[in-house]
Parts: C-alpha cells; sequence; structure tokens
C-alpha cells in the first residue's frame, strides 16, 4: 500500500533518550517507544498503559512513526494504517 504521507516525513532528527518523557513526569511504565517522523516526539506504544504516541498523532495529526526500539527499523502510518518501507525514505 502506498502512503501520500510519508513524504512528509524526517530522518535527520537527533539522537532522543529511551525513555517516554510524559510516563517519566507522570512517574508511569511504558512498553515500547515511538518516534514521531514529523517533528521527534517520543511517546509509548499501544501496548503501553497511556499510548502517548497515538495521543501525539490525534492531537498533532502527525501520521508517520518509528520504532525508537535498538534493532528495530520500520515505520507505521497512523492515518492508512499500514507499515512502510523506509527504503522509499
Amino acid at each position: 500500500m502506498s502512503c501520500q504521507h510519508l513524504a512528509e516525513a524526517r530522518f535527520d532528527f537527533p539522537p532522543a533518550p529511551h525513555e517516554c518523557p510524559e510516563c517519566v513526569a507522570s512517574g508511569d511504565r511504558w512498553v515500547h517507544l515511538r518516534r514521531c517522523m514529523l517533528c521527534g516526539h517520543v511517546g509509548c506504544c499501544d501496548s503501553s498503559p497511556n499510548k502517548h504516541a497515538r495521543r501525539h498523532f490525534h492531537e498533532s495529526s502527525h501520521p508517520i512513526i518509528a520504532s525508537h526500539e535498538p534493532g528495530e527499523d520500520w515505520l507505521w502510518c497512523y492515518a492508512d494504517e499500514t507499515y512502510l518501507d523506509r527504503a522509499a525514505e
């Protein structure tokens, strides 16, 4: 499936801490991390209690995320509900 949103993605963000800042601030936990590929926001995944990455999508309309987990290299578009090929970047 093609995704028109991929053209908006950036791939030049500086390194970010391996934590969900919103979970840290509230003293909560997270399962996996996702990074917004439009602004660099790092949030927790849908398996986490707070789902901060998805909340960021709903609040900002930034649809493209990447896994922020070591050894994972994939993208997802919330708007199109599809995995994306990084080779297309």
